[in-house]
């Protein structure tokens, strides 16, 4: 009893290492160690000297409930395997979890991949933990024990002027993901300080995101007073439409007042598009409440 037990730990021990992982298909996993831990001079370096491969790592996501998994032109449903490389017939998008299988129990913890092509990092990525990857044939290097701290950090090196749109949007939609209290904090410095227009409004939407899920949960036993929900999110796009001294202060409004769960959500995402100072300062105030 006492070996067959001994072997289920030492089962369970080995075994531990591989259950970050992602699964893969048409692909392999290659265990990854950069010396001086996962820093942007580190990932770097090891893109100048590497071919077109995936570097991947794993950390806590903000929202156990939700999936970031993939779509394909075929069907709205999760694919078998999400294809990652560019070009594919598939993108990401965010559900609410499955706890009905065994894989989603670890659904908590968020895949951030980078894509190294031309001795450079040019895109990143992010899935859940039980979500299936097509790596294209390509290799992901991974990156065991990261810690969310770092991860923070070297995603937040890529919100500056120098990087590419498409690295920045990757960024701010993982930090959006994460569960460390710093990607907050690194979403709401992209939103006040960032250096373009197309980082600060971009930071805005995903502390959009954020804040509508806090307000909706705020307000889910809230009942609606006006039945035709339909017709008042048509007045608050309405309300996004109109010239910024008018439009915001309205939206912050109904973002506080409306009774209506649905309706509020709808005023904070054009506050998020909307790249206004006030939008940021509303949201600080809410997330921080």
């Amino acid at each position: 009893m006492k070996t067959t037990l001994l072997s289920l730990a030492m089962m369970t021990l080995l075994a531990a290492p591989l259950a970050a992982q992602p699964q893969v298909i048409n692909g392999s996993v290659q265990p990854l160690a950069l010396g001086g831990g996962l820093t942007r001079n580190a990932v770097d370096a090891f893109a100048a000297k590497s071919a077109t491969a995936w570097v991947g790592y794993s950390v806590p996501a903000l929202d156990a409930d939700r999936r970031s998994c993939c779509w394909s032109g075929d069907s709205p449903a999760c694919c078998q395997a999400c294809r990652i490389e560019p070009g594919s017939s598939s993108g990401t998008t965010f559900s609410a979890a499955d706890r009905t299988g065994a894989a989603s129990l670890e659904a908590g913890d968020l895949h951030v991949l980078m894509r190294i092509s031309d001795g450079r990092l040019e895109r990143i990525r992010v899935f859940s933990h039980d979500c299936a990857l097509d790596a294209g044939g390509l290799t992901i290097h991974w990156l065991s024990d990261v810690a969310p701290a770092d991860s923070v950090a070297l995603l937040g090196s890529f919100l500056n002027a120098t990087a590419s749109n498409r690295l920045a949007d990757g960024a701010l939609v993982a930090l959006a993901l994460h569960r460390e209290p710093a990607a907050l904090e690194r979403l709401l410095t992209a939103a006040k300080d960032g250096a373009t227009t197309h980082l600060r409004g971009q930071a805005l939407f995903w502390l959009a995101q954020r804040a509508g899920d806090k307000a909706v949960g705020a307000i889910s036993d809230a009942i609606a007073n006006d039945p035709e929900t339909d017709v008042k999110k048509r007045a608050v796009f309405a309300l996004s439409q109109l010239p910024k001294d008018d439009g915001v202060p309205l939206l912050i409004q109904v973002s506080r007042t409306n009774p209506n769960p649905a309706v509020r959500r709808q005023a904070m995402f054009w506050l998020g598009q909307s790249r206004d100072p006030r939008a940021v300062r509303f949201f600080e105030e809410i997330l921080f409440k």
